[in-house]
């Protein structure tokens, strides 16, 4: 069984976005170099978002399974194309808190370069990683 997500138009260039099983709400508008104010994240900030979210959920799973505990945190730059308009490049800097093994950091990298979003992707967009191991 799918995730059924409902959404609508506030303006021409804003959506809101609703998650019956939550009750979270998203409201998204266009970017100002594509006619919209900014005032919120854009659908394509959401994906690029979503690659860093998804891949530090994962990360975060892939540790708690094997039994030791991190603490992730990550920056990330979306870097659009104009023709057609699209991602062209996400640059992920990941931040890991935690001791960590060579081996418990190698299962964090793999987890987090295999997460459902990245998959999803494909090469349709490059993405630049950095895993950076904090021991505390």
């Amino acid at each position: 069984m799918g995730v059924l997500m409902k959404g609508h138009s506030l303006t021409p260039t804003s959506v809101e976005i609703h998650h019956p099983d939550s009750g979270a709400i998203i409201r998204t508008t266009a970017p100002k170099d594509n006619g919209g104010d900014g005032s919120q994240f854009s659908p394509t900030d959401l994906c690029a978002a979503s690659l860093a979210a998804c891949a530090t959920t994962i990360m975060g799973m892939a540790a708690q399974r094997a039994g030791f505990s991190i603490e992730v945190s990550f920056t990330l730059e979306k870097i659009m194309q104009s023709n057609p308009r699209q991602i062209r490049q996400l640059k992920v800097e990941y931040t890991i808190r935690g001791a960590a093994t060579a081996e418990q950091k190698r299962l964090c990298e793999d987890a987090g370069r295999t997460c459902p979003v990245r998959l999803t992707l494909g090469n349709n967009a490059e993405i630049v990683e950095n895993y950076d191991f904090i021991e505390c």
